[in-house]
């Protein structure tokens, strides 16, 4: 009995199954083969793109590039400036910012960035840009936010993200409750002005 064929003809027999036309169904299918790599939609369709919509050479294509290629690592640190559940007023900018480490043991490529995934949108930023970071070094990511017109609890999902579209690294998130008493802008506009007047006086 010839198990290698066996499990070829297997695996032939299943793409034979998944034959379709169709990008969205290609992208999903491509998905759930590949459910063990963090495989998102964008980086699903590049791959199919670039083999002409061939979900087999897709998959060749796929381990062929990320074979060699080891995942960046993060880890959340802290939230630096506001806790979940913190009040804001309504239609008000704030900055959220957390500090980051790169737990791994090697250095993020460049071009990674911190991208805006699920939940609520709050203004137009929906990524920043981050530096590439040595292993075990820490930094502070920020990124300045609207609060939503309505109130109420509202929550918001980001992730670091490769330039090939790759998740990794721990999720954050953005949880803030748009009440007309909030005072967090507030705060953090003294806090800014306290420590601007701070550096005026140093200067002098």
């Amino acid at each position: 009995m010839n198990v290698d064929n066996d499990v070829d003809q297997h695996l032939l027999h299943q793409f034979s199954c998944l034959g379709t036309t169709d990008k969205d169904d290609l992208v999903k299918q491509l998905q759930r083969l590949l459910a063990g790599s963090q495989l998102n939609e964008a980086t699903a369709a590049f791959f199919l793109d670039m083999n002409n919509w061939n979900l087999q050479a897709a998959i060749c294509s796929y381990f062929d590039f990320e074979s060699p290629f080891k995942f960046p690592c993060m880890t959340l640190v802290c939230d630096s400036t506001i806790g979940e559940g913190e009040s804001v007023p309504p239609n008000t900018k704030f900055q959220k910012s957390w500090r980051v480490q790169n737990s791994g043991t090697e250095a993020w490529p460049s071009g990674v960035c911190l991208q805006h995934t699920a939940g609520t949108q709050m203004g137009d930023c929906m990524r920043v840009s981050v530096p590439s970071l040595a292993p075990k070094e820490t930094i502070e990511l920020s990124v300045t936010l609207t609060s939503p017109a309505h109130l109420g609890v509202y929550q918001s999902k980001w992730r670091m993200m490769t330039p090939t579209g790759s998740y990794f690294g721990d999720n954050i998130w953005v949880i803030i409750t748009v009440s007309e008493c909030g005072t967090l802008a507030v705060t953090q506009q003294l806090h800014q002005l306290s420590t601007s007047q701070s550096n005026d006086v140093q200067m002098w």
